[in-house]
């Protein structure tokens, strides 16, 4: 499996992204082409070496051609159904239009909260101009050029201070990028300025299947995206290493890393914790359950705990402390070894049923019927719902 550790130690922007790609080995002419299927014209795309803070990274650049009197281009404010409009008619892989159009989706909600307004009512300034459009839908097509089927990242690092915008003078990080990295691994520096900007923290929160440090892998190129600013200390460079995983493990399990949220509760009732659970999973909860404890002053109690993935744990932490009576949340993060799935549909006497499988490499692990299609075949046919289930795993060996 061929993967891309992104390594965000000095921040992360749209340009910073591309020029790492193209460090990393992707032919300009290439990145061009594919860019040309994009509605997006009156634009030049260049690259070239600059050094930042001694090391020798690629600068891309995207520069609007044309410019008429009382109107620059560069700066023309787009709304995100008129960028999604242009994403969705290029002529791309669906899976490069999904991408791209989620990130563009991840800024509009972000600066809607920061502005209170609907993601369909922000105006993009910056971020709708059309070196951004480029940058973005550019970097998911160049991850894939380069046939990267797994993102990792590490911590994303942000600076200090203030910066201008649009909207004036803001803190850093900028309100928008501060929404943008809630759940996820951050760094705070000493470093004066704007290291991570909306765009590059709507690359990475996206993009990424995972956060963590370099996972175990064969390196076969680094590149190195240069930004605008010129520093000595940190250099001003987004790094990508791109490579295999190292064994046949790695390349057929999975691994990320979760959110744990839990609160102890003991003066509430059942019929709450119930549609609590219930609010918990339609909110993309992985998983969430209660355990039983022991509370002070001799109260029995429970531990209401919930999995979730690092991005909608801000969601989940506003219903556990708006609809139950806790006055607190703890937050752990853990990583996940996860078995590769699949699921194998069998035939029965009872009628189709999907089997979950687990691989180990290329060792089978385990096999579970789906409860569902148990549960129904079992209804339809009235029989015990284990005969369903024995049916199912037997087909399944007998394949």
């Amino acid at each position: 499996m061929k993967i891309a550790y992104l390594d965000p130690f000095s921040g992360a922007s749209g340009d910073m992204m591309l020029g790492a790609i193209v460090h990393a080995g992707l032919p300009l002419k290439t990145l061009r082409d594919e860019l040309k299927k994009l509605a997006v014209a009156d634009y030049t795309l260049t690259a070239g070496q600059v050094q930042r803070g001694g090391i020798t990274a690629t600068k891309v650049e995207v520069k609007p051609k044309r410019r008429t009197r009382g109107h620059d281009p560069e700066h023309r404010h787009h709304n995100l159904p008129e960028i999604l409009h242009v994403i969705e008619h290029a002529r791309l892989p669906e899976s490069d239009k999904r991408q791209a159009g989620a990130v563009f989706q991840r800024l509009a909600e972000a600066e809607g909260r920061v502005h209170g307004c609907p993601p369909e009512k922000i105006h993009f300034h910056e971020v709708g101009a059309v070196d951004a459009i480029v940058d973005i839908v550019g970097s998911v097509i160049g991850l894939r050029l380069l046939g990267i089927e797994r993102v990792v990242c590490g911590p994303i690092r942000t600076g200090m201070g203030f910066v201008t915008c649009a909207h004036g003078r803001l803190p850093v990080p900028a309100p928008a990028t501060a929404e943008l990295i809630k759940g996820f691994p951050t760094v705070g520096t000493d470093v004066e300025g704007e290291l991570t900007t909306p765009t590059g923290a709507a690359l990475l929160t996206t993009l990424a299947d995972a956060f963590g440090p370099r996972p175990l892998m064969t390196v076969t190129a680094v590149g190195y995206g240069a930004g605008t600013a010129v520093r000595e200390t940190p250099p001003n460079v987004l790094r990508l290493f791109v490579g295999d995983v190292a064994t046949e493990a790695e390349a057929t399990e999975e691994s990320d890393e979760v959110l744990v949220i839990e609160a102890n509760l003991d003066d509430i009732t059942g019929e709450i914790i119930g549609y609590v659970l219930d609010r918990l999973f339609a909110a993309g909860a992985l998983d969430a359950f209660l355990i039983p404890i022991h509370m002070k002053k001799n109260r029995p109690g429970v531990i209401l705990q919930a999995i979730v993935e690092p991005g909608n744990a801000p969601a989940i932490e506003q219903i556990i402390l708006t609809e139950t009576s806790t006055f607190g949340i703890r937050r752990t993060r853990a990583s996940r070894r996860k078995l590769r799935r699949e699921s194998v549909d069998v035939v029965t006497r009872y009628g189709k049923i999907r089997v979950k499988v687990g691989h180990m490499g290329k060792t089978l692990v385990h096999a579970a019927p789906e409860y569902e299609d148990c549960r129904r075949a079992a209804a339809e046919a009235g029989v015990p719902l284990k005969h369903v289930y024995d049916a199912a795993l037997d087909a399944f060996r007998r394949r």
